[in-house]
């Protein structure tokens, strides 16, 4: 069974994802590590790990802006979803993003947004595309949404 965990610096497994995201398949994982390592990742930003038996497999994020410029009003967003290739097939993504919209829920946000370049994987999920935007790395992306219910309306 997967579990689920939320990650805020300090936390008991905050170091071992950290090195888990270093050395897994994907080149993104090193920029998540580094984000950890150097406190990028603050206030009410959060990274959800998912373990099964104890070991991490997968990870997001939840931060103010991702790879979505500064000047763009959207936040907050999933970003550095990755389940490790063993595991894949088991949903495990789909309960990374229902963690990080829960917590977004808890904490006051009315949306959630994330960049995609892929087409249909997140919109399976509830999202809908918001338009496409240049993420800080020059490309070009989807930005998707979806409403979360909760308790006090940050963002409308």
């Amino acid at each position: 069974m997967t579990e689920i965990i939320t990650l805020e610096k300090g936390s008991e497994l905050w170091e071992q994802t950290a090195s888990y995201a270093e050395q897994c398949s994907w080149r993104a994982g090193a920029e998540l590590a580094r984000q950890m390592r150097e406190d990028c990742i603050r206030g009410w930003e959060r990274v959800f790990a998912a373990l099964e038996d104890g070991k991490i497999v997968g990870y997001c994020t939840l931060t103010e802006k991702d790879e979505l410029p500064p000047e763009q009003p959207y936040t907050p967003l999933i970003g550095f979803v990755f389940v490790d290739e063993s595991c894949r097939g088991h949903r495990i993504s789909e309960q990374l993003i229902r963690a990080a919209i829960g917590y977004a829920g808890s904490i006051g946000f009315g949306k959630v947004y994330i960049m995609s370049g892929e087409v249909g994987l997140y919109e399976r999920y509830g999202f809908a595309e918001t338009g496409e935007f240049e993420t800080i790395y020059g490309d070009r992306e989807k930005l998707l949404y979806i409403a979360v219910p909760s308790k006090g309306d940050r963002n409308g």
